[in-house]
């Protein structure tokens, strides 16, 4: 049995499915099918449940996969770490971005990080900033984008937006002529949100309920200008991010400075401290950091 064994066996736990294992290891279904068998034949144990639907670990299968995975964990690391002393700055990046977040902070960095490194691909992945933090933790994103606070004792990150929400109402609204507004001024009214997966969703909730009162939720959307234009249909009020803000149409949607209590929107770039980073991921930390860093001195000047 060889390291390839135990990443076909790895990847049919996962999948459940030989015909989806298969599919993701680019390889027949029999092909994988006898591999496994050879691995079962070699152990004397039968490894999978074979009967239902889906295949399910047995109790030999379940020892093995615990016992495989650092195994194949280590191999995979030590391969990385070969192939940046053999090809350097070569490389994949799997990054998470919320669709906000990507759209007014990254196309720039990605374009500068592209046209000095041509030969590290970049996979984006838009997903609400949970589902970012809980992909980077169990390993299918490298890097990912969340709105902190985060888990301090599983990721190192690094800050680079430090704005605070604003409240949109549509223009014929009774508070559209106020230049701010108390969080518990708004316990009448309809909000629209963004979906549950969306860090900033439990955020507002939260905020809320310790103001006094469980808003009442009308809509919810995973895209801000979606968000922004049933504002500006009158459907209801919406918080969203500075950076957005700047963004929108004054003359259909009206953004009011949001107090007692402001609500932050802190953005930063996560990594797992217990993960090995390849060459092209750390690389892709430091320019971004250091080109975010500028772009944000440049915007305090202005």
């Amino acid at each position: 049995m060889d390291i390839r064994h135990l990443q076909y066996f790895l990847e049919v736990a996962r999948s459940k499915s030989f015909t989806k294992a298969a599919q993701a290891l680019h390889i027949t279904q029999p092909t994988i099918s006898k591999m496994i068998k050879s691995i079962e034949a070699e152990l004397g144990v039968v490894l999978f449940d074979r009967s239902g639907k889906q295949v399910e670990l047995t109790d030999a299968g379940q020892v093995i996969f615990s016992q495989a995975q650092p195994i194949v964990s280590a191999f995979e690391h030590l391969s990385a770490e070969l192939g940046d002393l053999m090809n350097l700055k070569r490389g994949h990046l799997r990054i998470g971005l919320p669709p906000m977040v990507g759209a007014s902070f990254f196309p720039r960095v990605i374009g500068s990080f592209h046209e000095k490194y041509p030969d590290v691909t970049i996979q984006l992945v838009e997903d609400g900033a949970k589902k970012v933090e809980a992909d980077v933790e169990n390993g299918t994103l490298d890097l990912g984008v969340v709105v902190l606070p985060t888990k301090s004792e599983i990721f190192h990150h690094f800050s680079f937006v430090n704005e605070k929400l604003r409240l949109l109402v549509h223009p014929s609204h009774p508070l559209a002529g106020r230049s701010q507004v108390a969080l518990p001024e708004l316990s009448g009214e309809s909000f629209i949100l963004f979906r549950e997966d969306f860090a900033l969703h439990d955020r507002i909730l939260a905020e809320c309920i310790r103001a006094g009162f469980g808003p009442r939720v009308v809509y919810e959307s995973s895209q801000w200008d979606f968000i922004s234009e049933m504002v500006a249909a009158n459907l209801g009020i919406a918080l969203l991010p500075e950076t957005i803000c700047r963004e929108l149409d004054e003359a259909r949607v009206c953004t009011l400075r949001l107090v007692d209590p402001e609500i932050p929107w802190h953005l930063a770039v996560i990594w797992h401290k217990d993960r090995y980073l390849s060459f092209a991921a750390r690389e892709w930390l430091r320019f971004t950091r250091d080109l975010l860093s500028r772009k944000r001195g440049a915007r305090a000047k202005e």
